[in-house]
């Protein structure tokens, strides 16, 4: 990963691996939207700090940050150090149609979110669109998360746990709500341990994510790949399972190898936008 320090902030180049539509605006995040004072800005928050990108003629601006902040904070969480250039040529060699799905949106990358975080927002994520997901997570924030600079941090699992239902009526997350508290309650009293499911195999991360109320496989596989960086998870939902009928008939998860996540955020980004994907 190559960068370079300017006044402004840190500038890396830009290049067909790293589309910033195309990763923020592709459902794996909620916490992140245009600037107003901005036409080429975006603005967002994660692990309690704010960051504006500036898309340049030919390189991305972190704006206003510094390069310990750049190495420790932004480069793991857009995954800058892994070679997506690689996983995706050996990703297309698999199939003709994952080609096409590929070079359809190749500036797709996995966030490595704060795991809590990431947990939460798929538990608000079910039966819902992003942009009311976008809504009940920032009223989540602004009602429960500290103040910070550029908005608000997400709200810890202690913080949550220590609510009720009643509590949560403000942020309208509706049935949701009982779920995210359960979710809290088992994160704070060690029942379920983030940083621990990092590092376990995933079908071991599935099942103690499944522990939590209200979480089944989707909210746990999507836990797994936009949370924990389990690349092998797969999240199924209405769009992936009817594009793998019609794509990829008879072929399962394990189809795509180890970077499957990679395969997944490919193929629902061309079966969701690209209206010739999917023959009608």
């Amino acid at each position: 990963m190559e960068y370079t320090k300017t006044p402004a902030g840190i500038c890396i180049k830009k290049s067909k691996e790293f589309d910033l539509l195309q990763t923020l605006d592709c459902g794996q995040t909620f916490r992140w939207a245009p600037c107003e004072n901005h036409n080429n800005r975006v603005g967002g928050i994660a692990f309690r700090h704010y960051l504006e990108l500036e898309e340049q003629e030919q390189h991305i601006l972190f704006c206003n940050i510094t390069e310990e902040e750049f190495l420790h904070i932004w480069a793991p969480y857009f995954d800058l150090d892994l070679d997506y250039k690689a996983i995706k040529e050996n990703l297309c060699k698999l199939d003709p149609i994952l080609q096409k799905a590929a070079e359809y949106a190749p500036g797709i990358r996995i966030l490595q979110q704060e795991p809590w975080e990431a947990l939460c927002c798929f538990i608000l994520s079910q039966n819902n669109n992003i942009t009311r997901i976008k809504g009940i997570v920032s009223r989540l924030c602004e009602c429960f998360g500290e103040k910070i600079e550029g908005g608000y941090a997400f709200p810890s699992a202690q913080t949550l746990a220590a609510c009720t239902v009643e509590d949560l009526e403000p942020i309208r997350s509706g049935f949701r709500a009982k779920y995210i508290l359960n979710a809290a309650q088992k994160v704070t009293d060690g029942s379920i341990v983030p940083e621990e499911l990092k590092t376990m195999p995933l079908e071991q991360v599935r099942q103690q994510l499944m522990t939590i109320q209200g979480v089944g496989p989707k909210v746990a596989e999507c836990a797994a790949l936009y949370g924990l960086h389990h690349l092998n998870a797969f999240p199924m939902d209405v769009w992936m399972k009817r594009a793998m009928s019609a794509l990829f008939p008879g072929k399962k998860a394990e189809f795509f190898g180890s970077f499957a996540g990679i395969a997944q955020q490919y193929i629902f980004h061309y079966a969701r936008t690209c209206k010739a994907a999917i023959p009608q």
